[in-house]
C-alpha cells in the first residue's frame, strides 16, 4: 500500500499485521507483545545496529534517554512510562567521530525530529548517516513530567511500580502495577496532566519511522500492531522472523479500520486546535496541508 486517501491518518504502509515476541523474558517485561524489544535485539544480533537510543525509567520512574547495546540493557528499557523522556539528548551526546550504527526508538514527535535532523544535519553533532533504524511508538498523548510525576509520587510508592498501562475500551483507567497488586485512576483524573503541545500533534502512528508499533488493543491483548513503512523496516522483520524471534498474524479489517479512524480523528482534532490558535485555516503553523486536503479531511 502507499500513502493514499485510505491511509491519510496512518501514513506510508508497505505491510501491517499483529506480532508478538517468542521470548518469554521479553514477553514478561514488555508492555504488550514485546515486539519493539525483540526487533531491536534482532537488529543487534544481525549487526544491523550497534546500539539503541531508548528511554529508560529510573527507580522513581522518571524517564530519560539511555544507550542500550545488548539484550539485558534493552530489557531495562521495556515498558511505557507515558511521560516523555529526553531521548534525543542521548542521541546528540554520541560523539561526532563515532562510527557506531544507531537505532532510535521514539514517540511520533521524536521520530519527526530525527527525520528532520537527517534532512538538515546540525554541525558538531552525530553523523546522521549512522542512524540506520527508526522505530516509532503509537501515541495519543503524553503526560507532563512535572505535574503528573508529582501526582504519581503523592499517590504511589514509585520504587515498587513494575508497569504502567492504559487499557483500551471498555476500561477507562490509568493502571499502576506493583508486585503486590494494581491501583487504578480514572482517566478523567489523568487528562488534566496531558502535555498542551499534544493537542497540536497530527501524528498518532509515527509516520516517519521505518517501523511503527502500538498495542493490539482489546481484541488482541498481548499482541502489537505493527506497520512496516520502509525497506529497512521490511528487512528487519524478515530477519527477526527467520530467527524465530517473532510470531505474526494478519490484522483483521475491523482492527485496521479502527486504527485508521483513530489516527484520522487525532489529525482532525489537531488541525482544529491549530486553527483556533492561529484564527485561520490559511495559517496552520508547522503543517503544510493544501486546501484540497483540508476539504478531503472534512475539517469544519
Amino acid at each position: 500500500m502507499a500513502y493514499g486517501e485510505e491511509n491519510v491518518g496512518i501514513g506510508i504502509v508497505t505491510d501491517v499485521f499483529l506480532a508478538r515476541s517468542r521470548d518469554e523474558e521479553i514477553l514478561k517485561k514488555g508492555q504488550d507483545g514485546g515486539t519493539v524489544t525483540t526487533l531491536l535485539w534482532a537488529a543487534v544480533e544481525e549487526r544491523i545496529i550497534d546500539c539503541v537510543v531508548e528511554t529508560k525509567m529510573s527507580d522513581d520512574k522518571s524517564p530519560s534517554g539511555f544507550l542500550a547495546r545488548n539484550k539485558e540493557e534493552l530489557l531495562q528499557c521495556a515498558g511505557n512510562s507515558y511521560e516523555p523522556g529526553a531521548t534525543l539528548e542521548t542521541l546528540n551526546r554520541i560523539p561526532i567521530d563515532s562510527n557506531e550504527k544507531v537505532a532510535v526508538v521514539g514517540l511520533p514527535c521524536q521520530v519527526t525530529a530525527v527525520r528532520k535532523m537527517r534532512t538538515y544535519p546540525a554541525r558538531n553533532r552525530i553523523d546522521m548517516d549512522n542512524v540506520k533504524l527508526v522505530i516509532g511508538l503509537f501515541c495519543g498523548w503524553s503526560l507532563s513530567t512535572g505535574s503528573f510525576h508529582k501526582f504519581l509520587q503523592q499517590n504511589c510508592d514509585l520504587s515498587e511500580v513494575v508497569k504502567f498501562d492504559i487499557p483500551h475500551h471498555p476500561a477507562h483507567t490509568f493502571d499502576v502495577y506493583t508486585a503486590s497488586g494494581k491501583k487504578s485512576f480514572e482517566l478523567d483524573e489523568i487528562r488534566k496532566f496531558i502535555n498542551p503541545a499534544c493537542s497540536y500533534c497530527c501524528d498518532m502512528t509515527a509516520q516517519f519511522a521505518d517501523i511503527s508499533v502500538g498495542s493490539g488493543r482489546t481484541m488482541f491483548r498481548g499482541w502489537n500492531t505493527v506497520i512496516v513503512r520502509t525497506s529497512n523496516g521490511a528487512e528487519l522483520m524478515v530477519r527477526a522472523k527467520e530467527r524465530g524471534m517473532l510470531e505474526t498474524q494478519p490484522i483483521p479489517d475491523e482492527s485496521l479500520n479502527h486504527l485508521k479512524e483513530a489516527a484520522l480523528n487525532k489529525m482532525k482534532r489537531a488541525i482544529r486546535s491549530i486553527t483556533e490558535l492561529t484564527g485561520s485555516k490559511g495559517d496552520l503553523g508547522y503543517l503544510k496541508i493544501t486546501p484540497d486536503m483540508l476539504d478531503k479531511l472534512r475539517i469544519e
